[in-house]
């Protein structure tokens, strides 16, 4: 059994979430799990450099909608109250979903993963990255 349990939600992509859904409730069955949106800190275009903005959004107000939205996704997962904890957290997706399950200690990390596209193997993905870089177990979810 595990304690910790990371499970970084992307809260644009309610399909992914659905996949998740059953597999963190299998292995959270007395673990503290942890749901992670990360909000980027340049639009993933952008970094492509195919626009550029000076305006960014108000950062406050911006971390605000996504923990309401990270708060709605999770009331899917059917996880006692007092053994989850939510973190919404600006930068790189794959530094920040590692840097979390440093700090939490994560024993498990369950993530989803879109299928293989041309832009994935051209960019590679967030789940990708985080299996070759995690210090814990990776189970990706498809």
């Amino acid at each position: 059994m595990y304690r910790s349990i990371l499970v970084p939600i992307d809260i644009s992509e309610a399909d992914l979430t659905r996949h998740v859904v059953p597999q963190v409730q299998a292995h959270a069955k007395t673990a503290k799990v942890h749901f992670l949106a990360v909000i980027p800190t340049v639009p993933f275009y952008a970094s492509l450099g195919l626009a550029y903005s000076t305006e960014f959004p108000d950062r406050s107000g911006l971390q605000a909608k996504a923990s309401e939205k990270l708060e709605e996704i999770i009331k899917q997962f059917n996880i006692p109250a007092g053994r989850s904890q939510t973190h919404v957290v600006y930068g790189p997706p794959k530094d920040q979903i590692l840097k979390l399950a440093e700090s939490v200690d994560a024993e498990l990390i369950v993530i989803a993963s879109h299928k293989p596209g041309f832009s994935t193997y051209l960019l590679g993905s967030t789940a990708a990255a985080v299996v070759r870089h995690a210090k814990c177990p990776v189970l990706v979810v498809r």
